[in-house]
Order: structure tokens, then sequence, then C-alpha cells
């Protein structure tokens, strides 16, 4: 699908996909994911790549693409005009205000990578699984059972927020 250069159309490519993938049977949980790195591909595509055919920055299109395959697994995809810089995953500060989309990536999918096209076109894809979430991510991201607060004493902390109300 075409998408605008810019934010406009994410929204869009989002609903689109999550419609089409619910209708091919995908699981919830792969939908969330792969509409999670759909956003970040296209963000990263109108951040720091050219729209496609020479059009002028905020004018052209990029291209959107997801597809599930016969054993299972879904591509999604992202081409644009190309850019300055190859996509690469960072380390941002904890403070700073962007830089983790590669890294969301990368921990949602199985693997991504980019694909060179005609005239300086750069494709962006990350592979995952369409019938269930990566468990390990999961695991790293879900607090610690109650059972493990079991043994703790919090007497003494809620008592002493009684103390100041």
């Amino acid at each position: 699908m075409a998408v605008p250069h810019g934010p406009a159309g994410v929204g869009k490519a989002r609903r689109r996909m999550r419609e089409q993938l619910r209708l091919s049977g995908v699981s919830d949980s792969a939908i969330d994911d792969a509409v999670l790195i759909l956003s970040e591909l296209l963000s990263n595509a109108c951040r720091h790549g050219r729209p496609l055919d020479d059009a002028p920055i905020g004018d052209g299109d990029v291209r959107a693409a997801w597809r599930v395959d016969d054993r299972g697994r879904l591509t999604v995809e992202v081409t644009d005009g190309g850019g300055p810089t190859r996509p690469v995953p960072s380390t941002p500060s904890v403070t700073a205000k962007g830089g983790r989309g590669l890294n969301i990536i990368t921990a949602l999918s199985e693997e991504w990578g980019t694909r060179d096209g005609a005239c300086g076109e750069l494709t962006v894809w990350a592979l995952l699984s369409a019938s269930h979430r990566r468990e390990d991510f999961a695991e790293r991201i879900t607090a610690p059972p109650v059972s493990a607060l079991a043994g703790l004493d919090f007497s003494e902390a809620l008592g002493a927020l009684d103390d100041l109300t």
C-alpha cells in the first residue's frame, strides 16, 4: 500500500494491516506486534528516508507491505527512496526522546534486515511468527508474580505513608 511520506498515513496503514491480518487468521498478539513494527518502520522511513519517485519531502509516498507465507511466518516491510544513513540500532540515553525503534523491532521479530532496490530504494523488513508472540520478550517486561512479594514486609513503608497524611 502507498503511504504518504509523513505521519498522516500511519494510522490508515495500521488499521488496514490489522483488518487484513485478522481476516487471514493471524493471532491477536502477532497482529499487535506486527502493527507496532509497521509503525516503527514507517516512522523511520519518514524521518530518515526520502519519498519514492524523487518526490519532494512531504509530497511523495513510501510503500508498506505485509504477507503471511505458507509456513506461518509474517513479513512486514516498508520501502522508501533511501537516505543518507543505513538503519542501525542505537543505544539512546534514558532521557532521549527517540532512537528505540529498531531495538523494539529486534525484540519483537525473529529477524530483520534491509534490501536495496532500484533507483536507491531501501526496504527494511521484519520477520515474525504469525501464530504467537515471542515469549522471551513478554517475560522480560512483566512484573514478578505476587507470590514472589509474599515474604516482603511493607508495613513499615505503609506506616510511614500514614504518618505523612
